[in-house]
């Protein structure tokens, strides 16, 4: 009975194809000097903008600065750069790749088949890089600012961060792309600023190359005073690396790879002329000084300000980006309730999420507020990346072990980078008392909803039942004639969970016969499959009955928007031009005016009865899961189906009782 017509790949409609993600274009993907150009403004933002800190964090958990301190912690500055951004990153889970895309949760898509229980690591990894991507934009923009303060004393820094931070999140809602050109050209000048302003201050004291020998490092951890817990400033020069790896489909392996050996150049540059500056001046070091700042001569200092809130802000704006993307794809992984999602602009996959935005500008704002200075946000900064950089190591170590790499390798790698990370994370665990607590509660608020939301749609799926749809086929071709039942649509169109094509919901099968029976010429069932290649855009039609009975699957990417109303409409123009379907009204009176056929789509609405009989917890989550969707959108609007002609019919979860219920017993009563 079936006859499968495939369409693969499906035509975009021309909305979507503007605001696509940038892997269907690959000319920022292979190796070339735009492309190293712009990787330089969309992936190094956050790290690239950590010498405004690092060195001015490792002073103040330091105590009193001294060659040793500072020889020990560049140290640890290179080789953290080395093996945690350049080893890890860069070459290892760089090939993680799901088709040329990066991030936690494409690494996760890439193992849910198989390892499905996985996906606690992917949403706590996911939740802490969200909380870390509230607190990156404060302490960026302020560190920068602060430098106003060398200038004069009395101008309003906190006011002044605000308000650059009001104005990088309202300027969201209307695209980024007229500023986004220029990002990978302003972010080369300031990595050439950096390089050159370190060179030049470590020509006068050369000998802290001496802090490239590992041994330093070694020092610095054994035997300076609590030189452990120092671990958590050195660990600020690497935060940017996991949004490294998430912003791999935006340019490319080679691209990468090739722009982080000058970043990282530039980087070391700029720490070590920091470095030789604080040895020089030991006698001068106050609490409060920057080293960022200082090594600037003092003509250059206007300009290096301005020069530092844009790379701040250009980092910002990377890290809202990203924030976005992350949100998308936990919606698209059933991690977060559905909202909605614009495109602002026809920038190559920018997005606009109205809701995470501001969400996101209140969050920085209790940030400023509540911490008040850059010094105070590094004590807190920090914690919850160490946390998701540990998570995407225990996805690699199943990811490598997937892909058959040697036992060897896989042990080496997962013991060394549990080993390194967990340092990390129990010396930035100091920071907990002094505001990482912030970002921790945050984490866990997300990590909550996002368990919720995924256990919450596995609970509920467990009660939607099934049927075999050819044993119901002949009940809808007699039904379709039966001209004793009023017409419900010339065309009725259901969405289905049934993964299966001979399978069909019993809630869709009564509400077509016995819930007002529904007579259509044509039945039409819609299932959507999220696959694990991020922008797979395919479909299958299965004529279960030909032109009266219909299955169409659609296959869509995980990174895909489902505009299922726009994909509906050329499949049907397709096959009516294949004249396997009639458009056409089948009213006489509107089929001579070659008027289109009427459609009607039934959405079932399935609601949680209040007489579940489930176990406690698991009864818990489900009442959380209808919660958490009330602050989402429904599922027309999330589908991008015509609201206009959905009727919604909203039925019970049918959940089988564990109770013995009693028998009723009939007897007949003597009068």
């Amino acid at each position: 009975m079936e006859n499968n017509l495939t369409g693969n790949p499906l035509t975009l409609p021309r909305f979507i194809q503007k605001n696509m993600a940038s892997h269907i274009s690959n000319k920022f993907k292979n190796l070339s000097l735009v492309g190293v150009v712009v990787s330089l403004g969309i992936i190094y933002g956050d790290i690239g903008t950590s010498p405004l800190y690092v060195l001015k964090a490792i002073l103040s958990a330091g105590g009193m600065a001294s060659e040793d301190l500072i020889l020990g912690a560049l140290s640890c500055i290179i080789w953290t750069l080395t093996l945690q951004t350049t080893v890890k990153y860069v070459l290892i889970t760089l090939k993680a790749d799901n088709r040329g895309e990066g991030g936690i949760f494409s690494l996760f898509a890439l193992l849910r088949r198989k390892k499905r229980w996985l996906f606690i690591f992917a949403i706590v990894g996911g939740s802490t890089l969200l909380a870390d991507g509230i607190i990156t934009p404060s302490i960026t923009v302020l560190s920068a600012v602060e430098g106003l303060e060398l200038i004069n004393h009395e101008l309003p820094v906190l006011t002044i961060a605000i308000f650059i931070i009001t104005g990088l999140f309202f300027i969201q809602q209307f695209g980024t792309s007229f500023i986004g050109k220029s990002f990978g050209p302003i972010m080369f000048i300031w990595f050439v600023t950096l390089g050159t302003l370190g060179f030049i201050n470590l020509l006068n004291y050369p000998m802290v190359f001496k802090s490239i020998n590992p041994y330093y490092a070694y020092n610095l951890l054994a035997h300076y005073p609590k030189g452990f817990l120092l671990l958590g400033a050195v660990f600020l020069c690497t935060t940017g690396a996991e949004a490294l790896y998430a912003d791999l489909g935006h340019c490319g392996i080679k691209n990468i790879r090739v722009s982080w050996g000058f970043v990282k150049t530039m980087l070391i540059l700029n720490y070590l002329g920091q470095g030789a500056w604080v040895i020089s001046n030991l006698d001068s070091i106050g609490t409060d000084t920057n080293p960022f700042y200082a090594i600037m001569p003092i003509w250059f200092l206007p300009f290096g300000i301005i020069l530092a809130t844009v790379a701040a802000v250009i980092a910002s704006q990377a890290m809202i980006s990203g924030s976005y993307t992350l949100i998308s794809e936990a919606i698209s992984l059933n991690f977060w309730p559905k909202i909605r999602i614009k495109y602002p602009s026809h920038a190559k996959g920018q997005m606009y999420i109205p809701a995470i935005n501001w969400l996101l500008y209140v969050s920085c704002i209790i940030v400023i507020l509540l911490f008040q200075s850059s010094s105070n946000m590094e004590a807190a900064y920090g914690l919850s990346i160490t946390i998701t950089m540990l998570m995407t190591t225990l996805l690699m170590i199943y990811y490598l072990r997937l892909r058959n790499q040697p036992l060897w390798f896989v042990t080496i790698f997962g013991l060394s980078y549990l080993i390194i990370e967990g340092a990390f994370l129990i010396s930035n665990m100091n920071k907990f008392a002094h505001g990482g607590w912030f970002t921790i509660l945050v984490a866990s608020i997300l990590s909550i909803i996002m368990f919720v939301l995924f256990q919450g749609r596995r609970i509920r799926n467990r009660f939607i039942t099934f049927d075999k749809i050819d044993k119901y086929l002949p009940v809808m071709n007699d039904l379709s004639v039966d001209k004793t039942i009023p017409k419900f649509s010339s065309h009725l169109v259901y969405t289905t969970h049934a993964d299966n094509r001979k399978d069909i919901e019993a809630k869709a099968i009564q509400s077509i016969i016995n819930r007002q029976p529904k007579r259509a010429d044509v039945y039409w069932f819609i299932h959507v499959d999220i696959v694990d290649n991020p922008y797979t855009l395919e479909y299958k039609v299965t004529p279960l009955i030909p032109k009266k009975v219909i299955r169409i699957d659609f296959y869509l990417g995980f990174k895909m928007q489902p505009r299922i109303n726009d994909y509906f409409k050329q499949v049907l123009t397709h096959l009516n031009n294949e004249g396997i379907i009639d458009l056409k009204s089948t009213y006489p009176s509107l089929r001579k005016y070659d008027i289109a056929a009427d459609f009607r789509i039934v959405q079932i609405d399935r609601r949680a009865s209040k007489q579940m009989d489930l176990p406690y917890f698991e009864k818990m989550i489900i009442k959380l899961y209808y919660f958490f969707k009330r602050f989402g959108i429904s599922d027309v609007n999330a589908w991008g189906l015509d609201s206009s002609i959905v009727t919604i019919e909203r039925i019970p979860l049918t959940i089988p009782c564990k109770a013995n219920i009693p028998e009723i017993i009939r007897q007949k009563r003597t009068f």
